[in-house]
């Protein structure tokens, strides 16, 4: 029987056709619009000092201009769970924010391991107390981070896999907080604010450590807040500000232009 020579073209072609067809639909539709959600973290994924905070989030502050937020607007999720908590620990987060994941879960984000190392206190003891003082609590936090921090990530890192088996898990980390030799002219020393970075640092080679022994995906904020920090002329953090809590947490701007974009290439 003959075969026309370019019998074995024409599937081929048709499916060259389908995929080139395929690609051509916008990507979101295509690679969000099943998402299943949930943000989980601390005050850093809540969104402490974007404002518009959510009535039902109380003291969590969980805000509409946080990240986690911006992201589901922007993508029309299947579902969203927003659990997010100023103050959560990577403890907390394990035992009060992890009920909507689930085996259908597809997509997870985390912030957390700033408090288990007393980031709060350290920041304060470096706006209260002397050069020599806050550069010890920076060391101190520092050492929390290498000694007791891992065994609080593993717990939670593992507790989540364990929950949601299928999902995408995005681990982001926190902004460098000091432009060095910027433009502040009062406030800490350079030193002090050197050590801090230091510190930030540290903590953000931890969780990406952790992540990757997880084998989540660790999003840094860092590039994206370059320029933008305090002391930058054109930051995207709070200094010490009225009220307190939001003092050293990300702006609506900080959320928008840094922590979304860090998620959205991660996600």
């Amino acid at each position: 029987m003959y075969t026309s020579r370019w019998a074995w073209i024409v599937p081929s072609f048709l499916a060259v056709i389908a995929t080139v067809v395929g690609l051509a639909q916008p990507a979101s539709a295509a690679t969000t619009a099943g998402e299943r959600y949930v943000a989980l973290g601390d005050s850093y994924s809540s969104g402490v000092g974007a404002g518009s905070y959510l009535s039902d989030s109380g003291s969590c502050q969980r805000s509409s201009k946080a990240y986690p937020s911006l992201w589901a607007a922007a993508n029309a999720p299947a579902s969203f769970s927003f659990t997010a908590c100023s103050g959560a620990t990577t403890g907390t987060v394990k035992n009060s924010q992890l009920s909507p994941l689930t085996s259908s879960t597809t997509l997870v984000s985390v912030t957390a391991g700033g408090n288990d190392i007393g980031f709060a206190d350290v920041m304060q003891t470096c706006v209260l107390q002397s050069e020599a003082t806050c550069v010890n609590a920076v060391n101190n936090a520092v050492a929390q981070v290498n000694n007791t921090l891992p065994a609080g990530l593993t717990s939670l890192y593992g507790a989540i896999r364990s929950r949601a088996p299928q999902a995408h898990v995005v681990v982001l980390g926190y902004p460098r907080f000091y432009q060095l030799n910027g433009g502040c002219i009062a406030g800490l020393s350079e030193t002090e604010r050197a050590a801090i970075n230091r510190g930030g640092d540290a903590l953000n080679g931890m969780l990406a450590k952790q992540a990757a022994n997880a084998g989540f995906t660790y999003s840094s904020v860092v590039d994206e807040f370059t320029g933008h920090e305090i002391c930058s002329g054109n930051a995207w953090l709070h200094s010490v500000t009225v009220p307190v809590s939001n003092s050293y947490h990300p702006t609506a701007t900080g959320h928008s232009g840094g922590y979304l974009p860090a998620f959205r290439s991660a996600a």
